[in-house]
């Protein structure tokens, strides 16, 4: 991959470790069914740092997607808190946090939730236009960050007209596009043959290594989960 436009999301920075960056304290989540209580995550306590990595795993079903959009701000706990740089996202003014979710955390899920009829450079553009950027900003944004996944070749093409691999990556240089601390990735190569998921992997480490980005990545693939910096277990939604 190369690095091909000045100030790209990949330069190096120094990052503060000395107070965590997400922190979950006594997190719990349940939902109502047909007249049931039905305990997904009891109890989680964590601490993400920034540049960590962490990994997920368990069976399916066990409540990792839910642990992610709790951390991503998608969905509230139903107790203990979940803190964003030592505030209480939950308790933030609705606009405050649309505001952090956009900016501050990207997503990249298992399908790549690209809109068809736009080519790879408009789909990229979309978070920096939701946060109010001009047109012209937004392009030159997402030609910088779709230049660093190695899709400057490709910018003009629709979603359909690239492989299962770039248009992941179109999803990576969309969730990267306003410069986020944070990645949450729920399966992100899991719709990928091996080699084209060994390649997502690699781009994923290479961001969290040379810019600094923490990530925390859900999955089952044991092998990338064993190059995480941190691994978790959710077994009966609690941490082993």
């Amino acid at each position: 991959m190369n690095d091909c436009l000045n100030g790209s999301v990949l330069q190096t920075e120094e990052t503060a470790a000395q107070s965590p960056m997400l922190t979950f304290n006594g997190v719990s989540k349940s939902f109502e069914h047909l007249g049931s209580t039905i305990d997904v995550l009891g109890g989680i306590d964590l601490e993400l740092y920034p540049a960590d990595s962490l990994s997920i795993t368990g069976a399916s079903g066990v409540g990792k997607s839910t642990l992610l959009n709790i951390m991503g701000s998608l969905d509230p706990p139903s107790g203990g808190t979940v803190k964003f740089d030592g505030v209480n996202i939950y308790e933030m003014d609705p606009a405050d946090l649309s505001r952090l979710r956009n900016r501050e955390i990207g997503f990249v899920f298992q399908f790549h939730h690209l809109l068809p009829e736009l080519n790879a450079l408009e789909n990229a553009m979309m978070p920096a236009l939701i946060a109010r950027y001009s047109k012209k900003q937004a392009m030159h944004m997402a030609e910088e960050v779709l230049c660093n996944v190695g899709l400057e070749m490709r910018m003009t093409h629709r979603a359909g007209e690239l492989s299962g691999g770039e248009q992941q990556r179109v999803a990576i240089a969309r969730a990267l596009i306003m410069n986020p601390r944070l990645i949450l990735g729920d399966e992100p190569t899991g719709n990928l043959d091996w080699a084209t998921g060994e390649e997502i992997a690699e781009l994923l480490f290479r961001l969290n290594r040379e810019a600094g980005v923490a990530m925390v990545i859900a999955t089952h693939n044991q092998k990338l989960a064993e190059k995480m910096w941190k691994k978790m277990e959710l077994i009966d939604g609690r941490i082993r």
